[in-house]
């Protein structure tokens, strides 16, 4: 008799992962929901695109790389480790710190958009695509990233939200990326995801006294699953070298000042988050990047010059107009009005700012396959 599994980091393939927890979602809250829902250059957003050009991407210049990955994904290291064990200690959410609390709902509410907004991107490849060498990438990435929104789902559901995934798919907007402007997004997105979350759990594992919640004894098997699927991505941009030459290069060094901007405007939106860890927010965003531009060597010919004097300046400038812009989104009038005009164009001369600095050049590896390094 075939027994579905009682829980989504039990699950073989995303389908039944899904399964799964659209029977849960019926307890799951409107509040987060909506919260997830939202649609702004600071919070994840849902991808399509073309997926008949993915599933023309020929492997074979890369079948020695391509398939150890594959062999190893379909190993699944981490099947049945997304799920609450012993080590998951008592969280006190009542007594919880407010602004704390509402700082790390918020974290895990875009913690699991992000992550689920992969699984359905994957998904749908899986789904549409018949070249088998791509769909079985996408349907393990899939899978990984439904235990992955599941486990953060689960998480909330302590703290008395969580998202509703099934609505999410039907509902929220979906924005239609060039498949190029996919691998660029999603590989650093999957990249940057790694470096965040090895950083945290080695500070944490060097200073058991900042871990405040139990989920971040999870995060080193997180990171590696985002580690493989960074691998992934670099390996569908090394089947065409004009991805990664001429023109392109310029895509490439917007889509990093991109990514590592929000990334820092972001943080700094979660001041009480990052004192309760006790990491301040401008060294982790450089340990960050230090690590993810350490990473991209192995695909990508270019690092951002973040040693330049600028990069911090410009950082520092982006994060303050952003600042500016919610405060006056906040009020109403003619004056509010030009407040919100002058935040929003300081905001893009800082950000023009950071993205021409010169970049770094570099001579990329034959092989882009690494392990996780850190």
């Amino acid at each position: 008799m075939n027994m579905q599994p009682k829980h989504s980091a039990d699950a073989t393939t995303v389908e039944e992962g899904l399964a799964i927890q659209e029977e849960q979602s019926k307890f799951d809250s409107k509040a987060a929901t909506d919260v997830a829902m939202q649609n702004t250059l600071l919070t994840p957003r849902f991808y399509t695109t073309d997926f008949d050009e993915l599933d023309a991407i020929d492997v074979s210049s890369v079948r020695e790389d391509w398939d150890h990955l594959i062999d190893q994904m379909e190993s699944d290291p981490n099947k049945g480790h997304f799920k609450k064990n012993e080590d998951w200690d008592h969280v006190d959410w009542d007594n919880m710190e407010p602004k704390l609390k509402k700082e790390f709902i918020d974290f895990l509410i875009s913690s699991c958009t992000a992550e689920f907004s992969g699984c359905v991107l994957y998904k749908e490849m899986k789904r549409r695509g018949s070249n088998s060498d791509i769909t079985q990438l996408f349907q393990l990435m899939a899978r990984d990233e439904a235990r992955h929104a599941g486990f953060i789902n689960d998480a909330l559901r302590e703290a008395g939200v969580a998202v509703n995934l099934g609505f999410l798919t039907q509902k929220k907007k979906y924005t239609y990326f060039r498949p190029k402007f996919i691998y660029y997004a999603t590989y650093l997105s999957e990249k940057i995801g790694y470096a965040r979350y090895i950083t945290i759990f080695r500070h944490l594992e060097a200073n058991p006294q900042h871990r405040f919640h139990p989920i971040f004894k999870w995060f080193e098997e997180w990171c590696n699953d985002e580690f493989s699927h960074g691998e992934a991505f670099a390996l569908l941009m090394k089947t065409d070298p004009k991805l990664t030459s001429g023109v392109n290069v310029w895509w490439i060094k917007f889509f990093l000042t991109a990514v590592y901007a929000t990334m820092y405007v972001r943080d700094h939106q979660r001041p009480a988050f990052h004192e309760a860890l006790g990491v301040d927010p401008d060294w982790y965003a450089h340990e960050v990047f230090t690590k993810t531009s350490v990473l991209t060597k192995q695909i990508f010919p270019i690092t951002l010059d973040i040693e330049n004097p600028r990069w911090q300046a410009g950082l520092v400038k982006l994060q303050k107009a952003n600042a500016d812009l919610a405060r006056a989104k906040q009020d109403s009038g003619l004056g509010a009005m030009l407040r919100q005009v002058s935040a929003q164009a300081r905001a893009a001369t800082a950000f023009a700012g950071l993205f021409f600095i010169p970049a770094k050049r570099h001579q990329v590896p034959a092989s882009t396959r690494m392990e996780p390094a850190y």
